[in-house]
């Protein structure tokens, strides 16, 4: 009871901070439309798919579709989003999108059933910018970059509940389940593309957090190469704060990898369609699980809008 009453406690400071970052979210987003409706003659809103800032494709926090069971549990990744611009400019040189998505680890049981064990939502609005790259010393010809301003919180669901004992499962989760969990971050990015590769190199920004004590900082580097048949291969790295049960924070970094390798189904006529396997091994990407290093391979079905 002690935990229930300080979480009622805690309810209304926490529901007046959502409101003022709701309520900066919002404001940020109606003053940049604002600002490209005065600067150019062009309709407000024309919303595309077809971003500016083509989407990481070894990132495993890039809103998307996908169905990726893992090869070494009875676990399911299901991951529902998209980014689209809502705004480009006439050259197709900047824009201004929103970001929507679901992270879901499943559990696989008998009958066809895939109980949620835990669940990731985010949402945010990005801009990005790109510019031809002419020098001849760089084998890259465009330079591109986006920023986003995103909210992400997580949940435990009813494949992290023991109906029969009529309580969650605390499992190895350092806090009392369950437990809040929120962050409002700013991501940066910036890549060198040409038409069969990519690098990029990334910094994101935690100013609000919810359990404290997380480092606000965390690195990312990826690179994407096309490789022949319409088969690609891609990493991601990121360095991501350790939490320490004794410190109660965070201290240090792990590198967190995510390799992927696939082929686009051009040739069935299916170009938005990968198949893919993944491999994964650092920091959980679940906000749930955020304490907790893993190490994993899935295999699936991504689609590219």
């Amino acid at each position: 009871m002690t935990g229930y009453h300080t979480i009622m406690q805690q309810l209304p400071t926490m529901k007046n901070n959502y409101w003022r970052y709701y309520t900066a979210f919002f404001t940020l987003a109606l003053l940049i439309l604002i600002s490209v409706k005065n600067g150019e003659a062009e309709p407000l809103l024309n919303p595309t798919f077809q971003t500016i800032f083509t989407p990481l494709q070894a990132d495993p926090m890039e809103p998307r579709i996908a169905v990726m069971p893992s090869l070494s549990d009875r676990t399911l990744q299901l991951d529902i989003g998209s980014s689209a611009d809502l705004y480009q400019s006439k050259n197709r040189d900047f824009a201004v999108g929103v970001d929507f998505g679901t992270y879901s680890r499943l559990r696989r049981s008998e009958s066809f059933k895939f109980p949620v064990d835990a669940i990731d939502y985010i949402f945010g609005i990005n801009t990005s910018w790109k510019k031809p790259i002419t020098s001849d010393r760089l084998p890259f010809d465009e330079f591109s970059a986006r920023a986003r301003f995103s909210h992400i919180s997580a949940h435990f669901e009813d494949g992290h509940y023991d109906s029969a004992a009529g309580q969650w499962i605390q499992g190895d989760c350092p806090f009392p389940i369950p437990f809040t969990y929120s962050r409002e971050f700013i991501n940066l990015v910036f890549a060198l593309s040409s038409p069969n590769n990519r690098i990029y190199a990334g910094y994101q920004l935690v100013y609000h957090t919810i359990p404290g004590g997380i480092s606000p900082h965390s690195f990312q580097a990826g690179a994407e190469l096309n490789t022949p048949g319409n088969t690609y291969v891609a990493a991601d790295l990121k360095l991501l704060p350790i939490w320490h049960d004794n410190l109660n924070e965070t201290k240090g970094y792990r590198g967190t990898w995510n390799l992927q390798a696939g082929v686009r189904l051009k040739a069935a006529g299916l170009e938005n369609v990968r198949v893919a396997y993944n491999y994964f091994s650092g920091m959980s990407r679940h906000g749930m699980y955020f304490y907790r290093p893993e190490s994993f391979s899935t295999a699936g079905i991504i689609i590219d809008f």
